[in-house]
């Protein structure tokens, strides 16, 4: 990519300064929806907290924009990739409600987070060339694909409980994610989640009570749902603290291989290298403080949002204060309690149509990780490495234990499929010869890593457009 190609979003977000206040708030809002429909979904599905979520939402992002030099137009949303890890450690109650063991699978999460820091750190001292070759997508698009064949069980579950509120979600995504235009294309799961519960509510098949004794105003932060009450009214669970982090700490893998395919995509989007500057060791420094501050007052993993790209695409707006006026809009929202309700209530099967969509969409993304990448599977060492994580992560999720239990000391360690099939994955890709991936930090690349549905353009058409302005 020449200099050249960067002129153009230098521009853009040039010509931005001139739009007004109320134009850039209008555009704040416009980004504030394109995240909102994905974000809210993760609480729905883990039971988290649909307020606490929007204001670590706002609240990561900013952190982002603060660590990043205030360069990079990125959304931190909700991250789909840790919906296995709650699964494993907190699943819901059998009446839909939260588990009692979620601050666990929070702290497994903050955890993952410090990852990211890692990561950073060896990116600034041995550069992202080095660093890269340890984390091909031979190893993460088998983990990718995992996460969501783990998960499928739990979105036919939820389905089964009204399949016509959830074929109605379904279908609208569909539809808007194929046929759709504008922001319609850009915001299919917040459409596919307000057809299928406005259908739901005219049918019946809601309680609004809870909608109705909420109050206007609250505080989004609830003690009894973050990391620091394990450790209050008692001895915390050792065993249960060492195997969360083992089960979610891996699933990091993908989430910072998706990292660096949005800011790839937002370079290119913008025609401005931020792989370059400010460098990934920022970007991903602030997504990871994000995800573990976010984890420890139980708000879901943030992660750079592919939504937010696709608008910047539509727009050609790149304007970084853009996002973040957007995040201030989270923050608001997060104090009214009675707009949480109304999340809170939606149908399970709406949440099931919503996430038969997602499940399946990151495995199919797994899978695009490896077509896009050109990995070579006429390589033993690939097919060896791919089948090793597939068949553990699964066969083991599978098992009759549903872990491999290590009993050391007076606790029990207990590693997950996807945990035992990541590390697996990483050590074999380490010691077989014939690495072949190479990871180019001066031309940002496809890593064929994302998680969000969003169709847009893809990097090469909106390069191609860039440089033909």
């Amino acid at each position: 990519m020449s200099n050249n190609d960067y002129k153009v979003g230098e521009r853009a977000i040039y010509d931005a300064r001139g739009l007004g206040t109320p134009k850039m708030l209008i555009l704040g809002l416009q980004h504030l929806f394109a995240m909102f429909g994905a974000t809210v979904v993760v609480p729905l599905i883990t039971g988290l907290d649909v307020s606490t979520t929007l204001l670590f939402a706002g609240l990561g992002t900013l952190l982002f924009h603060l660590i990043s030099k205030r360069k990079v137009p990125a959304f931190l949303g909700s991250s789909f990739a840790f919906l296995g890890g709650y699964a494993a450690i907190a699943p819901l109650n059998a009446d839909g409600s939260s588990s009692e063991l979620l601050p666990y699978a929070c702290l497994g999460v903050a955890c993952a987070g410090l990852l990211y820091l890692l990561l950073a750190a060896l990116f600034k001292a041995y550069g992202a060339n080095k660093v890269m070759k340890y984390f091909p997508p031979i190893v993460t698009g088998p983990i990718i694909i995992s996460i969501g064949l783990n998960l499928a069980p739990s979105a036919v579950n939820n389905v089964s409980s009204c399949w016509w509120v959830a074929l109605i979600a379904i279908i609208i995504v569909i539809i808007c994610n194929i046929w759709g235009k504008g922001m319609v294309k850009i915001v299919p799961i917040l459409l596919g989640v307000l057809g299928s519960y406005l259908c739901a509510a005219v049918a019946g098949k809601i309680d609004f009570s809870q909608v109705a004794n909420a109050p206007w105003i609250g505080i989004p932060i609830h003690y009894e749902k973050t990391v620091f009450s394990i450790f209050s009214g008692g001895a915390p669970d050792a065993g249960l603290i060492i195997t969360s982090i083992v089960t979610i700490v891996p699933i990091a893998l993908a989430t910072m291989m998706e990292h660096i395919g949005d800011i790839s995509a937002i370079s290119s989007t913008c025609g401005i290298n931020y792989i370059k500057d400010p460098g990934l060791h920022r970007t991903l420094t602030g997504d990871g403080l994000a995800t573990t501050i976010a984890s420890l007052f139980g708000a879901p993993a943030n992660t750079t949002y592919g939504e937010n790209t696709g608008v910047l695409t539509l727009t050609k707006v790149y304007d970084p204060r853009v996002i973040r006026i957007a995040a201030g809009f989270a923050i608001l929202l997060s104090f009214c309690p009675k707009f949480a309700a109304v999340i809170e209530v939606m149908p399970s099967a709406t949440i099931g149509g919503i996430s038969l969509v997602l499940y399946g969409m990151i495995s199919a993304v797994g899978i695009r990780n490896l077509v896009e990448t050109k990995t070579d599977f006429s390589k033993s060492r690939n097919v060896l490495i791919a089948a090793m994580i597939m068949v553990l992560s699964i066969g083991i999720s599978y098992s009759s234990a549903g872990a491999i239990n290590i009993p050391i000391g007076g606790i029990t360690l207990s590693l997950s499929g996807l945990a035992t099939g990541s590390i697996t994955g990483i050590l074999l890709n380490a010691v077989l010869p014939g690495k072949d991936y190479v990871f180019q930090d001066d031309k940002p690349n496809r890593t064929g890593v994302s998680f969000q549905i969003v169709s847009g353009e893809t990097i090469a058409e909106s390069r191609s457009k860039l440089i033909k302005k």
